[in-house]
């Protein structure tokens, strides 16, 4: 690895120096536990790379050309402040940035997923950033000047599923954050099975955890997403985990965090495509929303309208008798259920209105718009003391007064979705991905930010970018593709 400068990774624009100030609303530690975390309206905590007391985003491009190398990819941080997001203060860091472990590679998509949390729990928000090359997990360590060098995390000899998907949480309660991920275990007689494992924290600059413990998922196919939230209630983190092979997918699984690691045997629930985890009713109990698959058939899913389920929490995890439906066609929702759009392709949960509900983002990538077909758009659903309704329902696209651009036919605004309190101000902002978002570049795509207010989501005030403004690579770049989990 040769020597790099971090710093200069945004390579087309002079970067500014962070400056840290005092926090006006701390952000909630990666590793709380107790009964203050279980009613915690969102399952995941805010990021803040820098300990400026604001939550900070990182957005993927994992298409983008780095060094040369076509899809080796790169991660952009716009950080926050007062105002929210301030694209004047960003990073963009690709494995040619000094202190980043490897070089870059063609189709490594570097950023393909990526976790904040503070892994070495020294009070800075730390990035895992995940990839198909090598290394296949990379952690970026968080500082007063926010992200600076970074550590490969140990790979075992089973590790060659480590690349499916990653997730983080505290899984045994003990106030650190600990990394879910995937690898093999032998079951005997030299065969191997898939196994979720649970990587402690703390972790040592070295990238060695505390300890760490496998589940098998016996013959249950490898996860295609894992999502992490404290849905019963006992200040410790679970696992929801989807799978799927080929053509049709699998039930998912529910398993539940423990001192020792996760559960050997999870439930099993209705096959889901996405997911995520949020307090909608307030309950001290976390709630499992989900997308469901049709027919249980996962090439159904691009001609589906799109159906989200909520499974509420409770002590033994989420309920399979209280549970909730809804679509486009739902009273209060906007818009109608048509085949093909994917409502709920992808989910976030955080408090938008500041009321102590979690609310859902639902991203809708493929609904037609009247500036064209695949354009996509967002609806952000509520919570409240009856759980999620479209009561109060909103609805974004580019085409939205005071939303910055203009919808175009294939963008897939809201393939990427996430809720997370930007300036400090106690109500969540959304933040929107569009990967095929044209720029200068076929490609190159961009997210947008809408600011959280008492009465929901505002596009007063709302940021858009690409990778043009934040130094990064554009030509099918795919930036939007991802936010931090």
């Amino acid at each position: 690895m040769r020597s790099r400068s971090l710093s200069t990774v945004a390579r087309c624009a002079t970067v500014v120096a962070l400056v840290t100030t005092p926090a006006i609303l701390a952000a909630p530690s990666a590793g709380a536990a107790g009964p203050a975390r279980a009613a915690a309206a969102a399952a995941t905590p805010e990021a803040d790379f820098n300990k400026d007391g604001y939550a900070d985003l990182a957005v993927s491009a994992p298409a983008g050309t780095v060094g040369g190398k076509a899809k080796a990819g790169y991660v952009a941080v716009v950080y926050g402040s007062a105002s929210g997001t301030d694209t004047g203060h960003r990073q963009v860091i690709g494995q040619d940035a000094e202190g980043v472990p490897g070089d870059p590679e063609a189709d490594a998509r570097f950023g393909q997923r990526t976790v904040a949390r503070d892994f070495d729990a020294d009070g800075y928000t730390d990035l895992a950033v995940q990839s198909s090359g090598t290394p296949d997990v990379t952690v970026l360590w968080g500082s007063a000047n926010g992200l600076s060098g970074g550590t490969a995390l140990p790979k075992g000899e089973g590790d060659n599923f480590g690349a499916s998907t990653i997730a983080g949480g505290d899984i045994n309660g003990d106030g650190h954050a600990d990394l879910v991920d995937v690898t093999q275990v032998s079951t005997g007689q030299d065969e191997t099975s898939t196994a979720l494992r649970v990587r402690f924290g703390p972790f040592t600059r070295d990238g060695a955890a505390a300890a760490s413990a496998t589940a098998d998922t016996g013959k249950i196919f490898v996860p295609t997403t894992l999502t992490v939230g404290d849905v019963t209630g006992d200040g410790r983190d679970d696992v929801v985990s989807t799978h799927a092979f080929e053509e049709m997918s699998e039930p998912t699984q529910f398993w539940q965090g423990g001192t020792d690691g996760l559960v050997k045997s999870p439930t099993r629930l209705d096959d889901a495509a996405s997911a995520a985890i949020g307090d909608v009713d307030k309950d001290g109990h976390a709630d499992l929303i989900v997308r469901t698959v049709p027919g249980d058939v996962v090439e159904n899913l691009p001609y589906d309208h799109g159906t989200v389920k909520v499974l509420y929490g409770t002590a033994s995890g989420p309920s399979t008798t209280r549970t909730k439906v809804i679509d486009q066609n739902t009273p209060g929702v906007p818009g109608v259920n048509e085949d093909g759009d994917q409502f709920g392709y992808e989910l976030s949960a955080g408090d938008v209105n500041g009321d102590g509900y979690a609310d859902v983002a639902v991203g809708i990538p493929y609904e037609d718009i009247d500036s064209g077909k695949d354009a996509g758009s967002t609806v952000q659903l509520y919570g409240g003391a009856g759980g999620l309704s479209g009561t109060g329902a909103q609805a974004f696209t580019q085409d939205t007064a005071g939303v910055p651009g203009a919808g175009e036919t294939g963008d897939h605004f809201g393939a990427a979705v996430r809720l997370g309190d930007t300036n400090g101000d106690g109500k969540a902002e959304l933040a929107v991905g569009a990967p095929e978002e044209d720029g200068a570049q076929t490609s190159s795509g961009a997210a947008w930010v809408l600011r959280g207010k008492t009465g929901g989501l505002t596009t007063d005030g709302a940021v858009s970018f690409g990778p043009a403004a934040l130094g990064g690579s554009e030509p099918n770049a795919a930036l939007g593709t991802e936010f931090q989990r």
